[in-house]
C-alpha cells in the first residue's frame, strides 16, 4: 500500500542548495540522488561549450561529436543564435496562442517558402511533432479520404524512433518503449524498413484504410542505417496509389545534417508531411514544427490542436535565424565534405581493425558498427575516445554514432579521425 505523502516543512521557505564540488563525481553524485534515473549519460558534466568545443567543471575540453543528438548543427551557442535570443527575450517571449504575436506570421511564411509548403504547425518538442504529424493523417484520413470511424492505419518502419510519448511507445518495436507501458494505441502496424515490398503488401492488407507512412530518411537510433536509393520516392508513389500520405521524420536527419536541407531530397523526394526540430533553434529552444500542403494541413481548425508554448515568438524568432545561419554559413557543402572526408579514413582503418564490422552514413551523419560480443562493448570504445577527449555515444551497445556540429573544420576533423585511429588500434 502507498504511503501518504507529507507537506514540506520548508514550503515557502527560499531553499538553500549546497554549493557542489567542481569535479564530474560531485556533480553526477547531486544529480543521482534527486533526479530521476532515465538516462545513463556518460560521466562527463558539461559546464559550457562554443562551436564544436565542449568543456567539463573540471575544465577539460573536449571536442563534441554527438551535437545534441544533431540539434546543434549551427555549433554550440552560435552569436548569431544568441544575440537573437537576447534580443527577442526582452522584448516579448510568450503570448501564448489566445493572442497573435509579430513573429508567429515571419516564420510562417519564411519556413514554408524555404521548404515549398503551404502551411506549417509549429510545436516545440521533437515528439509533439510526431504526436502533430500522426493526428493530421489520422484527421486527414478520416475527413478527406473517407476511412471509417476509429479504423485508420498509420504504418511504421520496424526499429523507428521518435521519441518517448505514449505514441511514440505504440508506434515502437524497441522492447524498452513497451515493457510496462501498455495498454497499447491501436492502429499502427510494423514493417521491415527500406522494403518497398513490404510496403506493397501492407497497403493492399489494410486497402483503404492506411492514412499514412510515418518514417525516418536515415534511421538515426536504430544506428544510421539508410534504406536503398529511391526508396522514399518508390514509397511515395504506392502510397498516393492508394490515397495515403508520405510523412518523412526530419527531426534528425534533416537541416543539412545529411547535407542536403531535408535527407529525403537525396531520393528526389518531397514528402507530404515533414516533422522537424532540433536543430531548427539551433540548440537554443525547444522548437518543431510540421510542414504540409492546404488540402492537408487544412483538417486543423481553431480548437482541434494546440500548445501553449507552439509558435511563441522567442521560439520563432530564432529559429528564422537559425535556418538563416545554415544557408549562409553553407552548412550543407561542409557536412558532405566532412562526412566523405570522416568515412574515407575510418573505411581505410576498417580494413586494419577486425571488429568493425560497417562504416555508414550520409554528411554528417555516420556511424561506426562494431562486432556484438567483441571484448570491447560500443560504451567503453566510448570512453577511451573521452579519453583522447572525443564525446561520440554508443547505440545499441555495438554500435558508435559520430554527428558533431556542422561546423566541424578540416582540423577538427583531422583530430577526430586521429582519435579513432588511436583508439580503434588500440581495441583490435
Amino acid at each position: 500500500m502507498l504511503s501518504m505523502p507529507t507537506i514540506p516543512s520548508t514550503q515557502g521557505d527560499i531553499v538553500k542548495v549546497q554549493q557542489i564540488e567542481p569535479t564530474n563525481e560531485a556533480f553526477i553524485d547531486r544529480e543521482s540522488k534527486t533526479g530521476c534515473h532515465n538516462y545513463k549519460p556518460m560521466a562527463v558534466v558539461v559546464k559550457e561549450a562554443n562551436g564544436c568545443h565542449m568543456t567539463d567543471v573540471e575544465g577539460t575540453v573536449y571536442l563534441d561529436c554527438l551535437a545534441g543528438y544533431s540539434a546543434v548543427n549551427q555549433g554550440h551557442c552560435h552569436p548569431r543564435l544568441v544575440k537573437t535570443m537576447m534580443e527577442q527575450c526582452q522584448k516579448l517571449t510568450l503570448t501564448s496562442r489566445a493572442f497573435h504575436n509579430d513573429q508567429l506570421p515571419v516564420f510562417c511564411d519564411f519556413v514554408t517558402q524555404h521548404f515549398g509548403y503551404d502551411r506549417v504547425l509549429p510545436m516545440n518538442s521533437g515528439v509533439e511533432g510526431g504526436e502533430s504529424a500522426i493526428k493530421i493523417m489520422r484527421r486527414w484520413a478520416y475527413e478527406k479520404k473517407g476511412v471509417a470511424v476509429d479504423e485508420a492505419v498509420v504504418i511504421f518502419p520496424k526499429d523507428n524512433f521518435w521519441g518517448r510519448s505514449i505514441a511514440a511507445c505504440s508506434s515502437s518495436t524497441d522492447p524498452e518503449c513497451r515493457i510496462n507501458y501498455g495498454p497499447f494505441l491501436p492502429g499502427f502496424v510494423h514493417i521491415q524498413y527500406g522494403d518497398v515490398e513490404a510496403l506493397k503488401k501492407c497497403l493492399a492488407e489494410h486497402k483503404g484504410k492506411v492514412a499514412g507512412f510515418y518514417v525516418e530518411p536515415v534511421q538515426g537510433e536504430a544506428g544510421v542505417i539508410l534504406p536503398p536509393d529511391g526508396y522514399l520516392k518508390e514509397c511515395q508513389k504506392l502510397l498516393h496509389e492508394e490515397n495515403a500520405l508520405l510523412c518523412c521524420d526530419e527531426i534528425q536527419s534533416g537541416l543539412y545534417r545529411t547535407g542536403k536541407i531535408l535527407a529525403s531530397h537525396w531520393d528526389d523526394c518531397q514528402p507530404d508531411l515533414v516533422v522537424l526540430g532540433k536543430a531548427l533553434s539551433g540548440g537554443m529552444y525547444p522548437v518543431s514544427c510540421v510542414l504540409g500542403p492546404e488540402e492537408v494541413m487544412s483538417v486543423l481548425t481553431p480548437g482541434t490542436h494546440g500548445s501553449t508554448y507552439g509558435g511563441n515568438p522567442l521560439g520563432m524568432a530564432i529559429a528564422v535565424e537559425a535556418l538563416k545561419v545554415l544557408e549562409e554559413e553553407k552548412m550543407g557543402s561542409n557536412s558532405i565534405k566532412q562526412g566523405e572526408k570522416f568515412r574515407a579514413a575510418l573505411n581505410e582503418l576498417k580494413s586494419e581493425c577486425g571488429f568493425i564490422v560497417d562504416v555508414r552514413g550520409r554528411g554528417l551523419m555516420n556511424a561506426v558498427e562494431c562486432k556484438p560480443g567483441y571484448k570491447f562493448s560500443a560504451t567503453q570504445i566510448c570512453y577511451l575516445l573521452k579519453d583522447e577527449r572525443i564525446l561520440a555515444k554508443p547505440t545499441h551497445e555495438h554500435t558508435i554514432r559520430f554527428t558533431p556540429p556542422l561546423v566541424i573544420n578540416d582540423e577538427e576533423m583531422d583530430r577526430l579521425i586521429c582519435a579513432c585511429r588511436k583508439v580503434f588500434k588500440a581495441c583490435n
